[in-house]
């Protein structure tokens, strides 16, 4: 044909009824099937007359393909097309179908001649025009409460199934049906191309098998293979066997012992995931959230839905509870989406815990693999294998539990093995998915409150986990939110930093120079994105509020018009679009603060006081850590003031662009310098207007003051400045101690534990701070970045250089540090430096656990 035609519109579509036999049947599986669409919406033109195209014939699928039709309002498949084009009074086309009988193996027969007989209809009527719509079916594919233990077995998966086990499958899992109707496409839109009646007949079968395939994918996850075949192929890769020869020739022993030795680390590595297992899993984690949680809420995964198809997704969460990989695979799994395959340290690969969690997906990797090359290329080859294959997986950059509530500095290690597996075999292009998961009480609580003071940390056993999970199925932890961040691709972030990689050679033992630059924007955008997509639940507005004063403890009424005007600032001067806010007014989260558990409430005749008492105020700075963030540019505005009265915008703002990379660098904020100002200049006019801040005057620079004393505004300030006061005062302890003690005096080791001790003896002089006020890695960050900015270097001797730029730091540390703040940090840093060596040695070892 030379063009394709415009045909007259289509004649209206019967609506002739299903035939007997089908209506007859339709109501004997009635009571078995209940039926899940997606998407609500029909992605196609109803218009247009509708081919619907199944993947395998069956006379279930016809039916329930029918019942999905009809409940939706859309055509039936039952009925024949305008002209009857198919020849047959049917509206559907079967790329395959089965043949066997009721018990035999089922043998699959691929070619379609209702496909065939369409497209030559259109050939030879130019006014045909109807439109395929693949349809995807998938019977037991969510779980549900009421389905059985035994209706694991017949799950939906990859295998051929006959006629009686498709029946067993209905019986046991029809009410877990889900339909999934794709976008459709017109016939005369693949017959642009000019390519032989039969040759176009293959290719579009192939077109719409290779739909099918990548759809189920996406939905039950890729075609398994066994663990066995899985290590097979890792121990056969040219990266592994040329490792396991270099083993051989080190060892001084015959290739066969290396083998062995790499043949034990791929069988301890490697997941072997397990369908049967994951459903059951899955009916047993229902009962257990239900238990414990009062809910859990998804936000945004409606784009990950989008995404995944057709890519190769890397969930990257932030880290703070065990209680992570369960929750996010599990809500994966529930809502149609295969679990990720997920990257678990050794330590959980405990008796029995660990078969479970390598049967869902689980691989488990060394926390430390510096100097065995064998073991690296088994793992690197491993992922390189689930990278080629299709897998999605899951890991934590962070490495370990945040004891803090705070994002921790991520580790690039598994980027850098994701990326070197995909520029070997880019198959599938690769999408990070960053997800932020919120808690109000955290299973692990005590146990991170026992860490922060001192002591060791347990070791996971069996024993230890059921001893814990006694306790915590006695308890209610409050609701849970699980927000999916912005995807980052793969591809857009190597075009930036090699946008020839694609004609570079994917050697395995290639190192080019411009991964670890890629591996480190990629890991900071991760964490840039969860924190994008936080969630801010009343535990962590109230923690806010009450741990900015000295007794963790307001008046009711004050502590109302805190809660109202941090929710004001949230929705006022949103951080994202993925940010989601409690929905509860500020008395409502008083009233569940208290059935929670975090307040106590003291009645008194002038008005009831609200505190956190106890153990409790120390474990509600996690909370408070959560969401920091989202108050900097407020907290150093409120900041400002706390020690001035009076102060010029100008000045303000450039204080601010001064601090911001250091800020940025401890938080992950997303905004360049210029925008953290335009940020602070829209919060000061939201002060204005609020009637914290008033305007002295108009000339350029633009003077605001602060009420006098002990007003209300004032002590609204306060409360909204502490939030991030003890970061900032670290960051001035860190500048003021180095510029007291004069360049090249100290090294940066020397200065890390000189800020340490300053900020200890603070801690005991003022009001006792959080536990990461005197974190040692924070100023050795600090320190990092100061070097990274060219603020100091490091002199051939070690020690620390800097100019006049320094003093001028100092000198404004002034705006943030009170008097007697400041003459302290002066008294002891001369003091603290005679004593370095001795007191370094007396102090307490920081815990530095790395667990999942």
């Amino acid at each position: 044909m030379d063009a394709t035609p415009s045909p007259a519109a289509p004649p209206p579509r019967p609506t002739a009824k299903p035939p007997l036999w089908a209506r007859f049947m339709e109501k004997l599986l009635q009571p078995w099937i209940e039926i899940h669409r997606e998407p609500a919406t029909p992605p196609f033109d109803l218009d247009r007359p509708i081919c619907y195209v199944i993947e395998t014939y069956g006379l279930s699928n016809t039916l329930i393909l029918d019942r999905a039709c009809r409940e939706a309002g859309l055509p039936s498949p039952l009925a024949a097309l305008p002209g009857d084009p198919l020849g047959r009074k049917r509206a559907y086309v079967a790329l395959s179908r089965r043949r066997a009988g009721l018990f035999g193996r089922p043998k699959n027969r691929s070619h379609s001649d209702a496909l065939s007989r369409l497209l030559m209809a259109h050939r030879l009527y130019p006014d045909q025009d109807v439109q395929l719509v693949p349809v995807s079916i998938f019977v037991g594919r969510a779980p549900a409460r009421q389905s059985g233990w035994f209706s694991v077995l017949f799950s939906e998966n990859w295998a051929l199934v006959g006629r009686f086990r498709r029946l067993l499958a209905i019986l046991l899992n029809g009410r877990d049906t889900v339909v999934q109707f794709s976008p459709g496409v017109r016939v005369w839109e693949i017959l642009g191309e000019e390519l032989p009646h039969e040759r176009q007949v293959r290719k579009v079968s192939r077109v719409l098998r290779a739909h099918f395939r990548r759809i189920k994918t996406a939905v039950i996850g890729p075609d398994l293979s066994t663990r066995r075949l899985l290590v097979d192929r890792v121990l056969d890769a040219e990266p592994v066997r040329k490792s396991i020869t270099d083993q051989a020739r080190k060892d001084g022993t015959e290739y066969l012992e290396a083998w062995k030795k790499a043949h034990r680390f791929a069988w301890e590595i490697a997941a072997d995931y397990s369908n049967p297992v994951v459903r059951s899993a899955s009916f047993a984690l229902t009962g257990f959230w239900n238990r414990i949680y009062d809910g859990v809420n998804v936000n945004h995964l409606d784009t990950l839905k989008q995404v995944a198809p057709g890519h190769e997704v890397v969930y990257v969460p932030c880290h703070r509870s065990h209680m992570d990989y369960l929750l996010l695979s599990y809500l994966l799994y529930t809502r149609g989406i295969v679990p990720p395959h997920i990257v678990a340290g050794i330590n959980l690969n405990m008796p029995v815990i660990g078969p479970i969690l390598r049967r869902g997906g689980a691989f488990f990797i060394r926390r430390s693999i510096k100097g065995n090359a064998l073991y690296a290329a088994v793992l690197g080859e491993y992922v390189a294998q689930l990278v080629g294959e299709g897998f999605s997986l899951e890991y934590f950059i962070e490495g370990g539990r945040s004891r803090t509530g705070r994002l921790l500095q991520p580790k690039g290690g598994m980027i850098v093995m994701t990326i070197k597996a995909f520029l070997r075999a880019p198959r599938r292009p690769v999408v990070f998915q960053p997800v932020y998961i919120g808690y109000e009480k955290l299973i692990e609580g005590k146990s991170y409150l026992d860490e922060l003071t001192g002591q060791p940390k347990e070791k996971e056993t069996i024993w230890a986990l059921l001893k814990a999970g006694a306790g915590i199925l006695r308890q209610h932890y409050g609701k849970v939110a699980v927000n999916f961040g912005e995807p980052i691709f793969l591809d857009d972030v190597l075009a930036r930093h090699a946008p020839d990689w694609r004609e570079r050679s994917a050697d395995p033992e290639d190192k080019p120079t411009w991964i670890n630059p890629a591996v480190a924007e990629l890991a900071q955008q991760i964490q840039v994105n969860i924190n994008r997509a936080a969630d801010v639940n009343p535990v962590n507005l109230l923690a806010l509020a009450l741990l900015a004063t000295p007794k963790h403890a307001m008046s009711e009424a004050d502590l109302l018009a805190q809660l109202a005007l941090s929710k004001k600032l949230l929705a006022k001067l949103p951080y994202s679009d993925r940010v989601t806010v409690t929905a509860m007014e500020p008395a409502e989260m008083i009233a569940y603060g208290e059935k929670i558990g975090v307040l106590t409430r003291t009645v008194h005749p002038l008005g009831d006081v609200i505190s956190i008492e106890g153990e409790t105020a120390v474990l509600q700075s996690y909370f408070r850590n959560n969401v920091l963030h989202l108050f900097a540019a407020a907290s150093w505005v409120a900041l400002c003031f706390q020690n001035n009265r009076r102060m010029s915008r100008s000045g303000l703002l450039r204080l601010g662009r001064t601090i911001y990379p250091f800020v940025q660098e401890e938080l992950f904020l997303p905004w360049t310098p210029e925008e953290f100002a335009a940020r602070l200049d829209a919060t000061l006019d939201l002060f204005v207007a609020e009637g914290l801040l008033s305007v002295a005057s108009e000339d350029e620079g633009g003077y605001l003051t602060r009420g006098p004393g002990q007003t209300d505004e004032v002590f609204r300030l306060r409360v909204v400045s502490h939030s991030l006061q003890q970061a900032f005062e670290r960051y001035f302890i860190a500048i003021t101690t180095l510029v007291k003690n004069g360049p090249r005096t100290l090294s940066a080791g020397e200065l890390e534990t000189l800020c340490q001790l300053t900020a200890q003896r603070l801690s005991l002089l003022y009001a006792p701070a959080a536990p990461e006020f005197f974190d040692k890695s924070l100023f050795r960050g600090f320190i990092q970045k100061l070097r990274e900015l060219k603020l100091v270097w490091i002199c051939p001797d070690g020690k620390l250089d800097f100019d006049e730029t320094m003093m001028v730091w100092e000198k404004d540390a002034k705006v943030v540090l009170g008097r007697d703040l400041r003459h302290t940090i002066s008294k002891l840093s001369p003091e603290a430096v005679s004593r370095a060596t001795g007191t370094q040695k007396a102090l307490p070892a920081k815990t530095g656990s790395t667990e999942a």
